[in-house]
């Protein structure tokens, strides 16, 4: 029995994912950020003066790679760590004002991306692709909670 990649939902999965990341270094190696910090920029952008251990529970990354990801927007100059008032051992992470100032064209870029890709797509396509991705994503996580 033969099997194509193309009926393999983990290889097109991960083909869409580098699809839509290579479009959107496109855009945001333009503004200053990479795809990489986009999910840390949009939680500060919804609460500014998380902690490292809030973050990483939002945006689902191993601990390394968040530490790497804002050495990285600290070094160009998109977030500031500060001390945690209260507990030494914690540091808040605060936008500074560039990282603030790149919300609107950043958030542009990512919707522009997301057009671009899915132009093909009607509009009630493009709401049952997002629905059955994030369906996927919600089975997914909880397998990983089974191994």
């Amino acid at each position: 029995m033969r099997f194509s990649r193309n009926d393999s939902a983990t290889y097109l999965a991960a083909q869409l994912a580098k699809s839509f990341s290579k479009a959107l270094n496109k855009r945001a190696a333009a503004l200053g950020f990479s795809p990489g910090q986009f999910p840390v920029l949009l939680e500060l952008w919804n609460e500014d003066g998380l902690t490292q251990r809030q973050l990483l529970d939002r945006v689902d990354v191993e601990q390394a790679t968040l530490a790497n990801t804002l050495a990285r927007m600290e070094r160009d100059g998109l977030i500031e760590r500060k001390p945690h008032p209260r507990d030494r051992r914690a540091q808040i992470i605060e936008l500074t004002d560039k990282g603030r100032d790149l919300e609107r064209q950043a958030i542009a870029a990512s919707r522009d991306t997301d057009n671009a890709m899915l132009a093909g797509l009607l509009k009630f396509e493009r709401h049952l692709l997002l629905e059955y991705m994030g369906r996927t994503i919600d089975a997914a996580r909880a397998v990983d909670q089974k191994v």
